[in-house]
């Protein structure tokens, strides 16, 4: 099992950074992948970003391509999300999320990862 706990959410003006964090523990030598997604209300779960545990791979929705960026450090089993020219359309709440190593490639389904965080909120005002 591993636990997840995000931190860095907060309020930021349009245009403006804001970098998130996802903090690890447990069996954190299964991890393979950890992913971001945001959900906001109303709305259903979507997908931001993803990146390998080893090798450092990564894929991003196409609607953040660009602004944001994940990165992991391996040392302090921390994921972060560099958020950078946040839109209004941004605002969520942004969910951690880890992919165990069974399935050797990064993944954009819910239903692939097996464990989450308790969610961040973000919000950016126009």
């Amino acid at each position: 099992q591993v636990q997840l706990v995000e931190s860095g959410g907060g309020l930021v003006q349009a245009g403006g950074s804001l970098r998130l964090s996802c903090a690890a523990s447990g069996r954190t030598y299964t991890i393979y992948a950890m992913g971001w997604f945001r959900q906001a209300p109303g709305k259903e779960r979507e997908f931001v970003a993803a990146i390998s545990w080893s090798a450092g791979r990564t894929d991003y929705a196409d609607s953040v391509k660009g602004r944001f960026t994940i990165s992991r450090d391996n040392a302090k089993n921390t994921a972060y999300l560099q958020m950078s020219s946040l839109k209004p359309e941004d605002t969520a709440v942004y969910y951690c999320a880890g992919q165990l190593d069974l399935v050797l490639t990064l993944t954009r389904r819910i239903p692939d990862y097996d464990t989450w965080g308790q969610g961040t909120q973000v919000t950016v005002s126009s």
